[in-house]
């Protein structure tokens, strides 16, 4: 896979005459794998939404943003979504609560909040459902409501859902949020196969212990814009991420896995 995935110059992004994003350069390649940190509040789910169309950047006459995702500086938001799958936490709280997982799944299909009458499931969609269900390891539950899922099961259901469109990126916002360690870890080891299975993965968190040893990249936000961008081993140390937190920050690395805590 060759070419460039995303293409971000002099990217803004303003709301109530303050910049939430300001002048963002990035490039990523396709195929590449990214963590994007930085505090809450730092610009990252501004980011994720700019990238999914919900948000537009900001037009300076002077100096104009240019965006580009997969080579093209124009697309229809439903083509894109065949190319780029993304899993938020506001996403999981827009189902009713008496949907079920595989209509969840199926959904993604349609970019839609559910399968509705006047919308056709073929026999391969439903074939694909399956199969990323048994990816998730979340086969079992197909007839399930989701009010009756935990967290973890939820995310690999819209981890799923993200997924049967064979995307070549999935990004992720703030996976991890609100799982006990064990499910973080299972998690962590199921990006790292994921990324093995060709899909490029782009994580937004804001804690060092999310990332899956199989991002090397990283891209650290703060206040709005971009305040480093290299490999893990240089960026991922205490004087660095106390910098981008703003408080004097420990960090240890133990096995490829990076943990941080306040000194």
């Amino acid at each position: 896979m060759s070419g460039k995935a995303l293409v971000l110059r002099n990217v803004s992004v303003v709301r109530g005459g303050k910049r939430i994003l300001d002048s963002i350069d990035l490039e990523i390649d396709s195929g590449e794998n990214v963590a994007i940190i930085g505090l809450n509040g730092s610009g990252k789910t501004t980011l994720l939404k700019l990238l999914r169309g919900d948000v537009l950047p900001f037009y300076d006459h002077d100096d104009p943003p240019y965006m580009a995702l997969f080579g093209e500086t124009s697309w229809n938001i439903f083509d894109l979504r065949s190319k780029m799958g993304v899993v938020s936490m506001d996403l999981q709280t827009q189902f009713r609560s008496d949907t079920k997982v595989y209509e969840v799944i199926s959904s993604g299909f349609f970019g839609s909040l559910d399968v509705f009458r006047n919308m056709k499931v073929s026999e391969n969609m439903i074939k694909k459902t399956y199969e990323m269900a048994v990816m998730m390891g979340i086969d079992d539950l197909l007839e399930r409501t989701i009010e009756n899922l935990s967290l973890g099961e939820m995310r690999r259901t819209l981890i799923a859902r993200a997924l049967v469109t064979d995307p070549k990126m999935l990004i992720l916002d703030e996976p991890m949020t609100g799982l006990d360690i064990v499910m973080n870890y299972k998690f962590r080891q199921m990006f790292d196969i994921l990324i093995e299975r060709g899909i490029s993965i782009i994580m937004i968190t804001h804690d060092l212990a999310d990332i899956p040893h199989c991002i090397d990249r990283i891209v650290m936000l703060k206040d709005g814009k971009k305040f480093a961008d290299g490999k893990k081993s240089d960026l991922l140390n205490s004087e660095t991420v106390s910098k981008v937190y703003g408080e004097p920050i420990k960090v240890e690395c133990i096995n490829g896995n990076y943990r941080m805590h306040m000194e």
